[in-house]
């Protein structure tokens, strides 16, 4: 393309951001991204949750001609994804299962008659012929392939479906297309661009770093607990997200953040479809809601204010850690991932492993994620530096991690790992008998419980030599032992067993370095930059301001029936405090105000700023020409990742609920 359609391509695209969406400048690679696509190329791109992958195709469809045709995994939020746009101004529709006949025929209508800017898929839609066939009829102006990770089956949420979608270049070569993920190491990388036929596109890799999350993994200790002194002490009021692995769990953690005053719903895919859909409806739309869920719960989810995001059992992958952790502080301000772990979570992450379905190349890859996740948690490095390492980039130290604010301490552990190894030896060689961690450490720490008597481990040479180090300490040693592959677990019981590494440790041939926990970790504290940024977002003196236009936002968003950010964002909200603007005029100068929401809320929020009470604010009118649909989550689907169907129904995708 010659350089000056190049920049009126960029010029164009940069009118759009300003008039559209409210923003004067780009970030990071956004202008490159879009000049490209927008100018007819093909592109695979890597950006963090939150790093504003959105508008990488959002933008190339309002400056191409036709329809920006995206396809996306996430059926249940098709329908905030379009409200999102239409508030702004887009003419954005979507096709799923979801939708009567006659709300379809109006899409499919609008699709053909040019009065759509943007239009939702899932994958599944592809299968159907009449679908094929409507995108031949129309204009597309390119395809934009969300969660583009679910192609690859060496990540950690592959989707057979997306398979398909190779099929997209075969059936429109002319198209452009752009692949988008927040979460792919160099494979996953490579193996998108080989099943979606994007060898040759260009390929864009943001940096990972959210440096405004500040990454915290504690030891396990009455988990629940130390999550209430989380929420209580640091995010009372806030919103949040809880993961468990499974629904009893789910339920049960629930339950006790409601016994205790916190308010929060459970999401799992064991829910009836109506229960499920108004509790995700319940997170979006209200202000200081926790949601505990399984990992089935999140993807897409374009909450902008959730302020922490924490973990009750061990993530199965660093890619899926990467992204549940970064469903946190979309806005940019200071938020929390949280991640309680401990020995047990690393024998029941094995027993997985070994009972799961597929060949031993399936299970060896499994063994890897665990791995890395495992080196995570145990690094006494900066966790930061650790989580980019994993993703190919590097980092200085964060000053904002657990590990750079409390520095743990390393101590050679070789002869604790000798003990506990010659325990496992001697009950194998002198009894013949295997047993898990707990009654090898009580051997170790000299106690002739009931278990250890009857069995006469009292009489094995190893009993009571390990009384230097506590109960807790042991766990540690065994935890770590387990990470980096000294020991193995094997059985239903999780039976501790050696490895082939291990011999060289009794022989003193290699050396145990060992993480020491702290009796109690302190709290870090916000580092100067983040709290920095915070308040030069909204000085103290304008949250009274802030308050009020939350209070104006949630009665406006409550009266349409949208989340609350759809109107306007936190960090929308505090500019405006911040800058305090008097006019129109003004107010339209601040980041995230376009024409469409200025001439939608202006004088609202002009009236909530000089403490007027504004008028009832009416449902926003539909965008001209667009397909009007219910804007209530559709209560007829499995989950959040819920795939689309063809009319026929499809089996739920798994959830993790072990």
């Amino acid at each position: 393309m010659p350089p000056e359609t190049q920049i009126d391509v960029r010029a164009a695209a940069q009118e759009v951001l300003r008039r559209v969406f409210g923003y004067e400048q780009f970030r990071g690679d956004q202008a490159e991204i879009v000049t490209h696509v927008a100018s007819g190329g093909d592109a695979l791109v890597l950006m963090p949750t939150g790093g504003g992958k959105s508008l990488c195709y959002q933008i190339p469809s309002l400056v191409r001609s036709g329809v920006g045709v995206v396809v996306s995994p996430l059926i249940a939020l098709m329908q905030d994804q379009v409200d999102a746009l239409r508030a702004l101004g887009v003419r954005a529709g979507f096709l799923n299962s979801t939708q009567g006949f006659a709300e379809r025929r109006d899409t499919e209508q609008a699709f053909l008659a040019g009065e759509l800017d943007l239009l939702y898929l899932a994958p599944e839609r592809l299968k159907v012929e009449s679908t094929v066939r409507l995108l031949d009829q129309g204009e597309v102006a390119l395809f934009a392939i969300d969660e583009a990770h679910c192609v690859s089956q060496w990540g950690h949420d592959f989707r057979p479906d997306y398979l398909l979608l190779s099929e997209l270049h075969k059936r429109w070569p002319d198209i452009p297309r752009i692949a988008l993920t927040a979460t792919a190491t160099e494979a996953t990388r490579a193996e998108i661009a080989t099943r979606l036929d994007l060898a040759d596109a260009r390929h864009f890799v943001a940096s990972f770093d959210r440096p405004n999350i500040q990454y915290r993994i504690v030891p396990k200790n009455n988990p629940r607990r130390q999550l209430l002194d989380l929420i209580r002490t640091e995010h009372d009021g806030d919103a949040g997200i809880v993961y468990c692995l499974s629904r009893s769990s789910v339920e049960d953690t629930a339950q006790f953040l409601v016994d205790n005053g916190i308010p929060a719903v459970p999401y799992h895919a064991g829910l009836d479809n109506r229960t499920r859909a108004a509790n995700q409806s319940r997170f979006l739309r209200e202000d200081g809601l926790v949601v505990v869920a399984t990992i089935a719960f999140g993807m897409g989810i374009d909450k902008p204010d959730v302020r922490f995001v924490a973990h009750l059992d061990l993530p199965k992958s660093v890619e899926g850690y990467y992204q549940e952790t970064g469903r946190a502080g979309r806005d940019g301000l200071p938020s929390t991932a949280w991640l309680a772990y401990g020995l047990q979570d690393v024998v029941q992450q094995r027993k997985l492993i070994d009972a799961s379905e597929g060949d031993e190349a399936h299970r060896r890859r499994l063994g890897q994620h665990l791995n890395a996740m495992l080196a995570l948690c145990e690094t006494v490095e900066c966790r930061r530096g650790q989580l980019l390492n994993y993703f190919g980039q590097s980092a200085p130290e964060c000053g904002n991690c657990d590990t750079c604010l409390t520095p743990p301490e390393t101590w050679d552990g070789t002869v604790a790992a000798q003990k506990l190894l010659s325990t496992i030896v001697r009950l194998d060689r002198e009894r013949n008998q295997r047993f898990g961690a707990g009654q090898i450490i009580d051997i170790l720490l000299g106690k002739r419980t009931d278990k250890v008597t009857q069995h006469r481990h009292d009489q094995l040479s190893t009993f009571g030599i390990g009384t230097e180090l506590k109960d807790t300490e042991w766990r540690a040693v065994v935890r770590q032992l387990l990470a980096q592959g000294l020991l193995k677990v094997e059985g239903d019981y999780g039976t501790l067993h050696l490895t082939d590494t291990s011999p060289a440790v009794l022989a003193r041939q290699r050396e145990v370095m060992l993480r020491r926990d702290p009796e109690r970790a302190a709290r870090p504290t916000r580092t100067a930059s983040t709290s920095k940024r915070a308040s030069v977002d909204m000085p103290s003196t304008a949250q009274p301001t802030f308050d009020r236009l939350r209070a104006w936002r949630a009665a406006s968003a409550k009266e349409q029936g949208l989340p609350a950010y759809v109107i306007f964002h936190d960090s929308t909200l505090r500019a405006i405090a911040a800058a305090n603007p008097t006019t129109l005029a003004e107010l339209s100068k601040i980041s995230g105000v376009g024409e469409a929401k200025l001439a939608r809320y202006g004088q609202q929020v002009l009236d909530t700023l000089t403490g007027n009470t504004p008028a009832t604010p009416n449902a926003a009118p539909s965008t001209p020409n667009a397909p009007s649909t219910p804007t209530t989550p559709a209560p007829d689907h499995p989950h959040l990742t819920s795939h689309d169907d063809t009319d026929i129904p499809l089996p739920e995708p798994p959830e993790e609920d072990y």
